[in-house]
């Protein structure tokens, strides 16, 4: 299947694996790519720039396919050693960098300079807009549907993407919900060149994640997602568990008077223990709505060839068939 998205990114078909913490290390990425689609390491998941680069070359070393690195602006005091984590993606030749968070405008010269291709994650119209304006390359649009975080203005993709169509000049996927065939026909209908998945590749084989993860994303359905952080303005979508279920108590009893502070316990640090210990009570980790759709955990390979052959039909048989 072509798509500018396919042709921006060189890559077979236009499935993005999207950042995720403590999951986009560079076995996950190499899968993903080795598949035809496109593998994305998560920058800031590695500690220092030093260690960024060794996971490049670790993932060059089990793929001569593209693969891009996820890098998230965080609005933070102390901020990670952005110039650093940089240098290592641009001298590690990465050519696809996904970037998310606040505004990527000044650090994108670099990646311009570098010949590197970007492209922002946005939840809203106005925000891919501003992305498209100051020279991003694509846009990942995330519904309302998404793990992580889906911003504050609610609006799913049967809404987003059309919206975004009606905007956008450059090339943009579907983010939030996709899991399929089905997925993709429905994000390319909807205006999309492509879709990015991140929740439904946690649930493979090759991610490197505890088994305890991807047998808690089977056993979970389209309604066990919670929204935590919502009075902080930091809203995040997560998958329910005793920890997750404190939290919005928290948010409840203390109202407009909570704080970061108050709830510490249960966002922060979390990730290496869920995701590599299988603690699955020690705290909220994203999560997407697709948990519904997924049924089993197969290989990468698999799972792409499987979307494209079912997209395939729904176009050639299915609707072709209607007109």
């Amino acid at each position: 299947m072509k798509t500018r998205i396919t042709e921006l990114f060189g890559i077979e078909h236009p499935i993005i694996q999207g950042g995720m913490h403590y999951v986009g290390f560079a076995e996950m990425a190499a899968a993903v790519s080795n598949a035809g689609g496109l593998g994305i390491i998560t920058g800031l998941t590695q500690k220092s720039a030093a260690d960024l680069a060794n996971e490049i070359a670790r993932c060059k070393d089990m793929t001569d396919k593209p693969f891009g690195v996820n890098l998230t602006f965080l609005p933070t005091v102390n901020a990670p050693d952005y110039p650093g984590y940089i240098r290592a993606i641009i001298e590690g030749g990465v050519k696809i960098v996904e970037t998310a968070g606040n505004n990527p405008a000044p650090f994108l010269p670099y990646f311009k300079e570098a010949g590197i291709k970007v492209i922002h994650k946005c939840t809203s119209v106005r925000h891919s807009v501003k992305a498209q304006n100051v020279g991003c390359d694509a846009i990942s649009v995330d519904g309302f549907e998404c793990g992580g975080h889906p911003g504050e203005d609610d609006i799913p993709n049967f809404i987003l993407l059309p919206r975004a169509a009606e905007e956008l000049t450059i090339p943009f996927v579907a983010s939030g919900g996709m899991a399929d065939g089905r997925s993709l026909v429905a994000a390319l209908a909807l205006g999309a060149e492509g879709i990015n998945m991140g929740t439904r590749f946690i649930a493979t084989k090759e991610a490197p994640v505890h088994e305890k993860v991807k047998q808690a994303l089977l056993a979970a359905s389209e309604l066990d997602t919670r929204l935590v952080m919502r009075p902080l303005r930091n809203t995040e979508r997560v998958l329910t568990n005793a920890a997750v279920e404190r939290l919005l108590e928290k948010e409840r009893r203390l109202g407009a008077d909570i704080k970061f502070e108050d709830i510490i316990e249960e966002v922060a640090g979390v990730y290496p223990r869920i995701m590599m210990e299988g603690d699955m009570e020690a705290g909220a980790w994203s999560c997407g709505m697709v948990a519904g759709l997924i049924h089993d955990i197969p290989t990468c390979k698999e799972l792409v060839d499987r979307i494209m052959a079912q997209a395939n039909a729904i176009i050639r048989e299915r609707l072709a068939g209607m007109v």
